[in-house]
């Protein structure tokens, strides 16, 4: 069994997402979904009532950090108290895209952060140039969670796993010029790597290009046991126990 511990598998972002989720139990694949809007929150949380090993992640990220209100916060906590939510996220920040607004970033990420410091849920953490705010914001909580498609130093992620916080492996590892991760996660601590997707994004060699689905991680899975001289099977149920440790899964 894999678990997929981030996608954006839902119809406002893949039209056929349900035929890949099908697909995904046909293969011993889990799902954590991962939303950034209402709408993809509410999606989210449909699906992971229809489907058994469909799992709900819900937020709001930092594309929306414009449009978000103190309503939606209040819906967001609404949903987390109701529904079977197992996490908070895709939250952080990006200052790739966007950085005329920082300060409203970092706000939307503390109101996220407090609710999961309410409610005892770990968090999936975005973070594009921006690792040192994001790791000075997150020290600042007694939290857990996922570095999402982790491109930081060795140095950092070390940090971050001393806060608890685990660190998501994507399609880009399996690239050939790709040196700097692979060196990474062979000096970290193995039980705080996770293998993630991010599909319909990042597709891995040899599909690079091309539109992403949750059985490409194998060869995530593939890269991550060549650079550790461990064996596909031993990955598998590594990356696999330490995401039903982190997301305190039941299956």
């Amino acid at each position: 069994m894999l678990i997929d511990t981030h996608s954006h598998l839902y119809k406002s972002e893949v039209p056929n997402a349900e035929q890949i989720i099908k697909k995904c139990k046909d293969n011993n694949i889990k799902l954590i979904l991962n939303g950034i809007d209402k709408k993809s929150n509410l999606e989210i949380i449909q699906l992971s009532k229809k489907y058994d090993h469909v799992y709900a992640s819900i937020g709001y990220d930092h594309s929306v950090v414009d449009k978000v209100t103190d309503e939606d916060i209040k819906l967001l906590e609404e949903q987390i108290v109701k529904e079977n939510i197992i996490a908070i996220g895709e939250i952080g920040l990006d200052y790739h895209w966007v950085k005329n607004n920082k300060e409203k970033q970092k706000e939307l990420f503390r109101k996220q952060l407090d609710l999961a410091e309410k409610y005892n849920l770990p968090v999936i953490v975005h973070s594009r140039d921006s690792i040192k705010d994001t790791y000075d914001i997150l020290k600042q909580y007694n939290l857990k969670g996922s570095i999402h498609c982790y491109s930081g130093s060795l140095e950092m992620a070390k940090e971050f796993i001393k806060l608890g916080f685990y660190i998501g492996i994507d399609g880009p590892i399996t690239f050939k010029n790709n040196v700097k991760q692979r060196n990474m996660i062979k000096n970290i601590d193995k039980n705080y790597i996770l293998i993630e997707t991010d599909s319909p994004y990042l597709s891995p060699e040899p599909n690079r290009g091309k539109q992403n689905n949750p059985m490409n991680l194998k060869y995530i899975v593939e890269t991550i046991s060549n650079e550790l001289g461990l064996t596909y099977e031993e990955i598998e149920n590594l990356t696999t126990n330490n995401a039903i440790r982190l997301f305190n899964l039941k299956l």
